[in-house]
């Protein structure tokens, strides 16, 4: 089953539903407490599907970002499964198309998540996707909390 998942986040503290299928359901919320001009969309809305999911981002941040380091954690039914921490943007010779976008301005982008290839078991994921404009990570210029429940086993 295809589906889209599509999402504008403006306010904070509030939980989204986000996504559903027979096998798939997903929802987020902000970790802070600052509204976000925040757009996202995947397709498709199955983790059956053994294609790339097809992402686009639109989001308007409240900082430079002339830096930008992300972390990733991802919690499976309690258990930390991954934490990932990746330096996108440094200033220099920076390859991502985010990186030099100012205050305000709007970031429109489209990508591939190749993790649908992941065979993802079933139960209750936790992710933890935050961004920093400094590397000590004290200057947070966007976390968002997504839970994922997968409802049936890939096999």
């Amino acid at each position: 089953m295809f589906g889209l998942l599509f999402f504008i986040l403006f306010t904070p503290g509030v939980s989204e539903f986000l996504c559903t299928s027979s096998d798939l359901e997903i929802s987020y919320t902000f970790c802070d407490s600052t509204a976000h001009a925040f757009m996202f969309n995947l397709t498709p809305c199955s983790i059956l599907n053994k294609s790339v999911w097809k992402a686009a981002l639109t989001w308007i941040p409240r900082s430079d970002i002339t830096f930008l380091k992300i972390i990733f954690k991802v919690w499976y039914d309690g258990a930390k499964a991954l934490h990932w921490k990746e330096v996108l943007c440094s200033g220099a010779d920076d390859k991502y198309a985010v990186c030099g976008t100012l205050k305000g301005e709007t970031i429109a982008t489209a990508f591939d998540i190749k993790g649908a290839r992941t065979k993802f078991l079933k139960g209750n994921y936790n992710v933890v996707l935050q961004g920093f404009s400094d590397d000590s990570e004290n200057n947070m210029v966007m976390c968002l909390n997504f839970t994922m429940i997968v409802k049936q086993d890939p096999f």
